[in-house]
C-alpha cells in the first residue's frame, strides 16, 4: 500500500496516466536536477503513463525548454509541455482578435508570441490595446518606465502568472506576480493572470489529448507551490501532488485555505513508493 507523508492512502497514482509536472522546485532548481527525477519520469512511461511538463515560467520558450531539459538528460519534445506563454497567447488571440499587444517579458517570450501569430511591440505604442507582462530575467529600468506609460492608457492589462518568486541556486528571485505588485504601487492597476492557477492550461492539455482517452480523473497535478500548482488542480477538478523540494512548506500547508490530495517529499519519493 503506497501512503504519503500524512499516511494518507495514495494506491490510486499507480492508475494515473497522466502526469502534469510543474518544473522549477520540483524536478530541478535552476541548473540542478534533482536526485530521482530521472527515475521518476522513466517509472511513469514504463507504467504506461505519460507526463507534460506545465509551467508558470514565461521567461523561455518552449524551444529553449526542450534544450534545457535535453541537456539535462530528460527524455522530452516541444509536445511535451505547456507553458504559461502558450495558454497567454491562445487567449490573447481568443478574446483580443487582432490587437497590438504591448510585451514586458524576455526576447524568448516576444518571439514565442509573435511565432503564434500575434503582433507585438516593446517600445510604447498607442495602437497597442493590452499590456502583457511576464516573468522578465532581461528587465530594465527603461522596460519597467515604458510599461507604466502604457498602463496609463485605456489597455487590457494581462499576465502570464501569479508566482511571487522563483528558486535559484541561492534561495529566491522575484517572479511575474512581484513584478506585478511593483507595477500596481506606481500605476494603481492589477492584471488578469492567465497561468495556474487558472485552470486554462489543464483544460488546453486534456483538450489536446481527448482522442488518446485519458480523462480528468486519470491527470495527476506534481508541484511545490500550493498557491500556483495545487490551486490550479482545485480549479480544474484534478488531484494533485505537493512535493516539498521547492516553496511550500509542511508549515505552509497547515495554514493554507485548501489541501493537496498527497503530499511527497519530492519525485524521489513519489518514484519509489510507485516503484
Amino acid at each position: 500500500m503506497i501512503t504519503d507523508l500524512n499516511g494518507k492512502a495514495a494506491d490510486a497514482l499507480k492508475k494515473k496516466k497522466l502526469w502534469l509536472l510543474d518544473m522549477d522546485g520540483t524536478i530541478y532548481n535552476e541548473n540542478r536536477i534533482f536526485e530521482g527525477t530521472l527515475d521518476f519520469l522513466s517509472q511513469i512511461r514504463q507504467n504506461g503513463g505519460r507526463y507534460i511538463f506545465i509551467t508558470n515560467n514565461s521567461s523561455k520558450s518552449v524551444a529553449d525548454y526542450v534544450k534545457k531539459v535535453n541537456a539535462m538528460g530528460i527524455p522530452a519534445g516541444y509536445e511535451d509541455f505547456y507553458t504559461s506563454s502558450q495558454a497567454t497567447a491562445m487567449y490573447i488571440k481568443e478574446h483580443y482578435p487582432g490587437q497590438t499587444v504591448y510585451c514586458m517579458g524576455t526576447r524568448s517570450l516576444v518571439q514565442e508570441l509573435r511565432e503564434s501569430g500575434l503582433h507585438v511591440v516593446t517600445e510604447v505604442d498607442d495602437s497597442a490595446a493590452v499590456v502583457l507582462i511576464g516573468f522578465d530575467t532581461e528587465n530594465t529600468s527603461e522596460k519597467i518606465r515604458n510599461t507604466c506609460i502604457m498602463l496609463g492608457k485605456d489597455v487590457a492589462y494581462l499576465a502570464t502568472n501569479p508566482d511571487l518568486v522563483c528558486p535559484v541556486s541561492f534561495g529566491f528571485i522575484p517572479d511575474c506576480g512581484s513584478m506585478s505588485i511593483m507595477l500596481k504601487n506606481a500605476t494603481g492597476k492589477e492584471p488578469f493572470f492567465i497561468g495556474k492557477p487558472q485552470p486554462i492550461m489543464v483544460d488546453c492539455v486534456l483538450k489536446m489529448l481527448k482522442n488518446t482517452g485519458i480523462s480528468r480523473d486519470d491527470a495527476v497535478i506534481v508541484g511545490d507551490r500550493l498557491y500556483t500548482d495545487i490551486a490550479t488542480g482545485a480549479n480544474a477538478g484534478v488531484d494533485t501532488i505537493c512535493v516539498l523540494s521547492g516553496e511550500a512548506t509542511l508549515a505552509d500547508i497547515q495554514e493554507w485555505d485548501g489541501e493537496p490530495t498527497w503530499i511527497f517529499q519530492d519525485v524521489k519519493e513519489i518514484w519509489e513508493k510507485l516503484r
